[in-house]
């Protein structure tokens, strides 16, 4: 329990933060947020429809849009380097994403969604369920001497790229250097039979 636990709670964060970044986009461009303005601005003594408190407010809006788009994708990629699969942790993103933006437009757009919608949404789970699933039992079949290799981010831990190899082996002092025309009229010499 304790290895899944933080993926879990990762991926979930994820989808809330997907969510929220919906919400702020919407809230940028959306009449909700000139009415909001509108009440800031009576409540500061200022006339109703100050231009410059509405773009400070949807400037705001488009920032936090902006920063949690940026910790939705943080979240996502550290929830994938935790999971044993990628699948699982995009079920339970995509999960909270719906299940919180529906929330969400329910308690700040008064939006109602019908029952379809909820229909749809719960197919979508269930869909990336059996999907999951189905990589599990893959998991579970693979033969015993097939190992994963995992990265740290130069090639195979504890082992170098094949490129080192080469640096060590010999030089690559009989490459020739970019622009240099007297391989190209050696090239051209060999083709039309007038080399060595």
């Amino acid at each position: 329990m304790s290895y899944k636990a933080p993926w879990l709670a990762l991926a979930a964060a994820s989808g809330a933060c997907a969510a929220f970044n919906g919400v702020f986009a919407k809230l940028t461009t959306t009449q909700l947020t000139t009415s909001w303005s509108s009440t800031i601005s009576t409540s500061l003594h200022l006339s109703s429809d100050n231009k410059f408190i509405e773009f400070i407010i949807r400037g705001s809006f488009f920032l936090l849009n902006l920063a949690f788009n940026a910790l939705m994708w943080a979240l996502f990629t550290s929830a994938l380097t935790r999971a044993s699969s990628t699948t699982r942790v995009s079920i339970i993103n995509t999960s909270s994403n719906f299940l919180i933006t529906a929330l969400l437009g329910l308690m700040i757009f008064s939006e109602k969604l019908p029952p379809l919608w909820w229909v749809g949404a719960a197919g979508l789970v269930v869909g990336n369920v059996v999907i999951g699933r189905r990589e599990e039992e893959g998991d579970e079949n693979k033969p015993e001497g097939v190992k994963e290799v995992q990265l740290d981010g130069e090639g195979p831990v504890g082992e170098g790229y094949r490129d080192d190899e080469v640096d060590r082996v010999g030089s690559n002092d009989d490459l020739p250097e970019l622009g240099d025309t007297d391989v190209v009229d050696e090239a051209k010499d060999d083709k039309n039979g007038n080399g060595m």
